[in-house]
């Protein structure tokens, strides 16, 4: 009976303790959840300017507190929402008070639509607009975790705390290859908000977007926050060297890098035989440049011999320029054959204009993929069209030989012709 008592109680302590283990894993998961949710901040300008009324007969203020409660609304679940203010808080006129006046509304965290409409309903315009502060603020509510991050400023005049500058301030935080994207809606703006708010957004890669009606604020804004919570690929920050032998080495993926005005940037890529690396890279010019520039990428052996390049200029019409490459390496009959590296050189001659900083760099982001090569990649300047040489031959050749019989049918039907 004792027996039977003990090994009742052993099962159970065993049940127990299968349990516990199972159990424990929970908030690992949900820790990893945490890590790979998407951000977003909403950081909205509550200066006094926010009283005008030119948004569909009502003011500013009004437009947007109607926007964020409709957002709100229909925020996707796995987003991690937070709210930031600019010049909501400080009444008063001293200039370097008020250029501190950003504060957190509602932290970046899962949803509470009632708290969150309840904070948005007590903002009364007040104060200066501190962009740039609240921009530095903002990237720091953002930091930690893998997935998405956004700010979403919406503003209606420029910044007013200068010299702090907030396309500085921009492609500072875009330096910092966090993968934050800064997205800008200018309300009935003028032209140095539309040119500043726009220079925000593109020094990060997002968008700038001219608001004249409440249901546009309310369109746009839902917009950013649902693209938010779509699948992206984050790019991955690198730095690269200025030679090959240093350079870092890169697997399939995409990277992003900062390259000084006419630098140059090393990579490294290991390639098997009998794959192919495909290499592209694009160089924004996120400042005023002057027009003509060109980018140049670059395939070398770590001996200097070039493979193959890839080049492109441009002459100030677009504000990225991008080229790519691919080489094909042979594949081996020997088994033990090592990989071979392959060095990837970005060179771009961009040149700043008068006035311009230099510094950070221009943003660059590099594309690799190592992929299985083609079926004969025996010659490497055929980029891998092997028996494709032979084809284009054939064409060739069936044209040439059409063209002599095109020839003699027209010359003697224009014989024919003439005897009748």
């Amino acid at each position: 009976m004792i027996r039977r008592q003990r090994l009742a109680a052993g099962v159970c302590a065993l049940l127990a303790a299968l349990t516990a283990g199972l159990a424990f894993p929970g908030p690992a998961a949900a820790d990893e959840t945490e890590q790979t949710a998407p951000k977003v901040e909403l950081v909205l300008d509550v200066s006094g300017s926010m009283r005008t009324r030119d948004i569909d007969g009502g003011t500013r203020m009004a437009a947007a507190k109607q926007a964020f409660n409709e957002v709100l609304d229909a925020t996707p679940e796995e987003v991690r929402l937070g709210i930031r203010t600019l010049g909501a808080n400080y009444h008063g006129n001293d200039r370097k008070t008020g250029c501190k006046d950003t504060a957190q509304l509602y932290p970046v965290s899962t949803l509470d639509r009632t708290e969150a409409k309840t904070a948005v309903a007590t903002l009364s315009p007040t104060g200066w607009t501190p962009i740039g502060p609240a921009l530095l603020k903002a990237a720091d509510d953002l930091n930690g975790g893998d997935g998405a991050r956004r700010i979403v400023l919406i503003s209606d005049g420029e910044d007013t705390c200068q010299p702090l500058d907030p396309c500085e301030v921009a492609r500072e935080i875009a330096a910092k290859g966090i993968g934050l994207t800064i997205d800008t809606l200018g309300l009935v703006p003028d032209a140095k908000t539309r040119d500043q708010l726009s220079c925000i957004a593109d020094a990060t890669g997002g968008t700038y977007t001219s608001v004249q009606h409440k249901e546009e604020l309310t369109d746009r804004v839902g917009q950013l926050v649902d693209r938010a919570a779509d699948p992206v690929v984050t790019p991955v920050a690198t730095e690269g060297a200025r030679e090959c032998s240093s350079a870092p080495s890169l697997k399939s993926g995409l990277y992003t890098d900062r390259e000084e005005f006419g630098q140059q940037r090393w990579y490294k890529v290991a390639v098997e035989p009998g794959q192919e690396v495909r290499a592209s890279v694009s160089v924004a010019d996120d400042r005023a440049v002057n027009p003509d520039y060109g980018v140049l990428l670059r395939a070398v052996t770590l001996h200097g011999r070039e493979i193959v390049r890839g080049e492109a200029a441009g002459d100030g019409r677009t504000d990225v320029i991008s080229t790519g490459l691919r080489y094909p390496r042979p594949e081996s009959d020997d088994e033990n054959a090592a990989a071979e590296t392959v060095c990837l050189q970005v060179t771009n001659s961009f040149s700043a204009a008068a006035g311009v900083k230099t510094t950070p760099g221009l943003p660059l982001e590099l594309t690799v993929d190592v992929v299985d090569g083609p079926s004969k990649a025996s010659d490497v300047a055929s980029f891998g069209l092997g028996r494709g040489w032979w084809l284009l031959g054939a064409l060739v050749l069936a044209g040439f030989v059409a063209g002599l019989l095109w020839g003699w049918v027209s010359r003697w039907r224009v014989a024919v012709w003439r005897t009748n």
